[in-house]
């Protein structure tokens, strides 16, 4: 598969780099065993498009989201009684579900599933034995999947992301003070038009120790929040980029820029109802309508929100073949780079678009809609 831009219309481009790293052994069985063509080396990089507007044209077009966990029955009796165990991790946030393979659900499971993951935010299976080829069609249930046009990719297999900390490292340099792979707290995709709904990491090659990722929900961050406090940014919008930048075809000479798109600060999921924030350091920029002083200032205690209670969030311990589930619509995720690169790791990505992003004033919380609420959370100041 020679490199090609992952889209016919994109003319100006870079050449891929040619890597040469070994497979880790498990990754490299697991690649076999689905018949993943290695002949050409791996993995496959796409041709990198040089301009900011081609990286719009590709991503300009809406499209109608169904989203699957909207359309479950609420019991979710399908899945949890195929299981063998389903267990809450934490309070708020994430499950892991035993006695399942994700490659032989049935369309009833897979509807549940998603509005487990949209109440849950995160769902784990372990001993998983999926390919990447079934990692992309389950991804194609729940959306359409992103083919991003600069990282690598499984070859054959455009949309399955290789999530590789030692090819990362090839690029940029880490180290403990500098951490590699995806070890900062961050949402996948929120640049795009409809931006990231599901992701589904399986991670067939893990350290013996060190490697856990961390998620945060996005329900409790906002449920963190005061009454008061929250009519601020309730219905505000704020300016996403994207981790990669291009060059302006207008005005090269500029320097690097990042796809910008305008986004709320507080969303709606479709299947539960409930309202979220929907911030995060890495690439939220500003707040429209803000000077940047105030802009910062509401962000970054929004970050520290989100990023410093640690009663709303999950840290997960991989092991080998697992997979984890979340949805990027009500989390921010850091993967923890404590292993240092001394052993390797290593996955594969499939991500689901979903809807654009909407805010809808009268949604509940969480906490409202389930019968939670103490005093501390009521409206104390003022008219409701």
């Amino acid at each position: 598969m020679a490199p090609a831009p992952i889209d016919e219309s994109i003319k100006d481009v870079a050449e891929p780099r040619k890597d040469t790293l070994g497979l880790p052994e498990p990754a490299l069985q697991r690649l076999k065993k689905a018949g993943i063509d290695l002949s050409n080396g791996y993995p496959y990089r796409p041709a990198r498009p040089l301009y900011l507007q081609d990286v719009y044209n590709i991503r300009s077009k809406e499209w109608k989201h169904n989203d699957a966990g909207a359309r479950a029955d609420k019991s979710k009796s399908a899945l949890f009684s195929a299981a063998s165990k389903v267990t809450d991790l934490t309070t708020h946030i994430g499950t892991e579900i035993e006695g399942l393979q994700l490659k032989d659900l049935t369309d009833q499971q897979k509807d549940e599933l998603a509005l487990l993951i949209a109440e849950r935010s995160v769902v784990f299976f372990r001993d998983q034995d999926i390919s990447p080829q079934q990692q992309l069609e389950l991804g194609k249930y729940y959306g359409e999947v992103e083919v991003h046009p600069q990282v690598p990719q499984v070859p054959g297999n455009l949309g399955v992301t290789v999530i590789w900390p030692a090819l990362q490292a090839t690029e940029r340099v880490a180290n403990f003070r500098n951490p590699g792979g995806a070890s900062r707290w961050h949402t996948d995709l929120v640049h795009e038009l409809q931006p990231a709904g599901i992701t589904h990491l399986h991670n067939d090659t893990v350290p013996p120790v060190g490697g856990d990722t961390l998620w945060a929900s996005g329900y409790s961050a906002y449920e963190k929040l005061s009454p008061d406090f929250r009519k601020i940014i309730d219905g505000k919008l704020a300016v996403y980029r994207s981790a990669h930048p291009y060059l302006d075809r207008e005005n090269p000479e500029a320097g690097p820029k990042y796809v910008e798109r305008v986004h709320p600060l507080v969303r709606v999921h479709p299947a539960t109802g409930w309202k979220a924030l929907w911030v995060n350091r890495a690439m939220t920029d500003r707040i429209v309508g803000l000077d940047r002083a105030e802009s910062d200032v509401i962000l970054n205690y929004l970050y520290d929100v989100y990023e410093r209670n640690v009663d709303i969030q999950v840290r997960f311990r991989w092991t080998p073949n697992t997979s984890a589930l979340w949805d990027n619509r009500i989390t921010i995720h850091n993967a923890s780079w404590d292993y240092g690169g001394k052993h390797p790791r290593h996955g594969t990505r499939v991500t689901s678009l979903a809807e654009k992003p909407y805010f809808d004033p009268t949604a509940p919380t969480r906490r409202e809609a389930l019968g939670l609420l103490d005093e501390s959370e009521k409206q104390v100041d003022g008219p409701a």
